[in-house]
């Protein structure tokens, strides 16, 4: 594909689109549809070698969760004493600060003895089918930079790049045609984390939520009737036949119309995702549905599950969103604990749901953060942000389980042992779906823009 398929002038001014579109594009969608005819195909590739993925579930945890009271325990041994650091933002000069104390207690789970915090003691559960990186990294120690170079792989804004999800969806397109390939459940940190980019806005994220609405404005006006629908249904597909006539060349039309039929399709689809009433009530336990602190995150991840096993190519789940993120733990790191206890059981609930269904072999789980926490705090009990060394892990889609992967220093500040940029997480999500990170790339503007620019690759050490 070259940029200029991308990047297209239109051959209709402003002024006459809108006198004669008259933001009727519903209707001309919704025509279109019924009348199966004319549709712009999916722009999608073949996978480059034979998948082992279907459907990926990414939980972004929002703020920077604190590896070190996580999953990597340090111990003890240098509280209070002072170590060398680089402080973040503006001012990157060289800094000592005192090891704070971690008052959390690591057991070891599962036949492989994984440690794990006194947080998530149901996490700790599923570590047989967990794939624990400890050695993750990236450049940017401010939350909305690193969002941005977590979620796209690139730092900075000089191009409007794609987010990984996006990625996928340009890629693979989606099997099932009445639902959307990537959607985001939940509230982001950064409107980057939704973005299509420059592959544009037919492969941007859709929003859910849960309840009985999953999507707004879906449903037509109440009050209208059948024959009144009928009737503006034969008009809007003689529109359609026309508009399209004038206006194929014109991608963000193209684009818009083709949301639009989504849309439409998701009227009958969508409802159906988040009805929870056939769900046995032993299911709605396991995530947690109808407990306090539960609630709410385990209806996000049943309906995660419920969007993989109707084709969903990418499902991003972003928690405690907005602003800086709820996970980022200055002041206190007990800020932390109510976080983990509202996460800590769905997130077992679901993985185990997807293996008891016989979902979890082809359904990638990605457990992550924009960046970890410091070993030292800013004269508090909190913790600062360390993008030199954290953790994310992964469960399923021909992962290893019981797994541990490189390593941080003896403080937990910088990467040591197998150090990953952040992109070897992206470039081995790729490659579990079939997807060689070499070859996903798009020509924009003269320059040849990927995904992946740095790093090694897939992590091929977790991969079974």
């Amino acid at each position: 594909m070259s940029s200029k398929s991308i990047y297209q002038c239109g051959r209709v001014s402003r002024r006459k689109f809108l006198h004669q579109a008259g933001g009727g594009f519903f209707g001309v969608a919704m025509g279109a549809v019924l009348a199966q005819a004319g549709e712009i195909k999916d722009v999608s590739l073949a996978p480059n070698f034979p998948p082992r993925v279907k459907s990926v579930i990414f939980l972004f945890m929002c703020g920077g969760v604190s590896h070190i009271d996580t999953f990597d325990p340090k111990g003890n041994k240098y509280a209070g004493k002072m170590i060398d650091a680089t402080a973040f933002g503006d001012n990157v000069a060289e800094i000592k600060r005192p090891v704070i104390m971690c008052h959390r207690k690591f057991t070891q789970y599962g036949q492989s003895g994984m440690p794990v915090s006194d947080w998530f003691p149901h996490i700790g559960g599923i570590v047989d089918d967990i794939a624990l990186v400890r050695s993750l990294w990236c450049n940017e120690g401010n939350h909305f930079p690193a969002v941005i170079e977590t979620v796209t792989g690139h730092r900075g804004r000089q191009f409007d790049n794609p987010s990984l999800g996006s990625w996928v969806s340009y890629a693979l397109g989606t099997p099932n045609q009445n639902l959307p390939s990537f959607v985001n459940i939940g509230r982001p940190s950064s409107p980057v984390q939704l973005t299509g980019g420059f592959l544009g806005a037919s492969v941007s994220a859709t929003p859910f939520q849960p309840g009985p609405v999953p999507i707004a404005n879906l449903k037509p006006p109440r009050g209208a009737t059948a024959s009144a629908r009928d009737q503006q249904m034969k008009i809007l597909m003689e529109l359609d036949s026309d508009f399209r006539a004038d206006y194929s060349i014109n991608s963000d039309i193209a684009a818009r119309t083709k949301a639009y039929e989504l849309a439409a399709r998701m009227q009958l689809s969508a409802p159906e995702v988040v009805d929870f009433s056939k769900e046995p009530q032993h299911v709605r336990d396991m995530y947690g549905i109808d407990e306090d602190e539960t609630d709410d995150f385990g209806r996000q991840l049943l309906m995660a599950r419920r969007l993989a096993e109707r084709g969903v190519r990418f499902i991003q789940i972003c928690h405690s969103g907005g602003g800086n993120g709820g996970w980022d733990a200055h002041g206190d790191i007990n800020t932390h604990a109510p976080l983990c206890r509202a996460t800590d059981k769905p997130i077992a609930g679901l993985v185990r749901d997807l293996k008891q269904r016989g979902m979890l072999d082809d359904t990638l789980v990605v457990w992550s953060s924009e960046f970890g926490r410091s070993p030292w705090s800013q004269n508090t009990t909190g913790r600062d942000h360390n993008p030199r060394g954290y953790c994310s892990w992964m469960a399923g889609g021909g992962i290893k389980g019981g797994t541990i992967h490189g390593a941080t220093d003896e403080f937990g500040y910088r990467a040591t042992v197998d150090p990953h940029y952040y992109s070897d997480l992206h470039a081995t999500i790729l490659h579990q779906l079939g997807i060689d990170h070499t070859k996903l790339e798009i020509p924009v503007f003269g320059k040849t823009m990927r995904l992946v620019e740095e790093g090694f690759g897939p992590i091929r050490e977790i991969i079974a």
